[in-house]
């Protein structure tokens, strides 16, 4: 596995592990690399110092305990199930109805859909709260 340090269009940083660089340059490709506060597919990697074996300041990574992590994904699962069975999807409209439901133009209620990186950045810039649906589970062919 290897841990990449990545920052999106709109300066998050965040962390990725990818099992190869290959793999990483592959999902960045078919953008399925995400930033997770405001969801742009524009992501880079930032340059890191490599871990070097046998130094004294190396730390070993922290164990993902299996059934944390299950336990985490079926809870974003069950987040992005609500969104979809209880909120309205308006498609590439988002950005639009989200700020028209801000402004007190159209009906208070929830919505998800889809937005670009910069229509999501002058969302919040504006104060229109939002949030990143979390993605879908990954069908069995797209796992590494």
């Amino acid at each position: 596995m290897i841990k990449y340090a990545l920052q999106c269009d709109a300066a998050h940083e965040f962390e990725g592990w990818f099992g190869s660089s290959s793999d990483y340059d592959d999902q960045a490709a078919r953008g399925l690399v995400e930033c997770p506060v405001c969801g742009s597919h524009d992501v880079s990697k930032q340059i890191m110092a490599p871990a070097v074996a046998g130094t004294k300041a190396q730390r070993s990574a922290p164990a993902v305990d299996p059934k944390m992590r299950e336990m985490m994904m079926t809870a974003m699962g069950e987040v992005r199930r609500h969104v979809e069975d209880n909120f309205d999807y308006v498609g590439d409209a988002f950005a639009k109805e989200a700020r028209a439901i801000h402004d007190g133009k159209s009906e208070d209620r929830g919505i998800y859909g889809e937005a670009s990186p910069t229509e999501v950045k002058a969302l919040v810039e504006d104060g229109v709260k939002v949030a990143a649906l979390p993605p879908a589970a990954p069908k069995k062919g797209e796992i590494n």
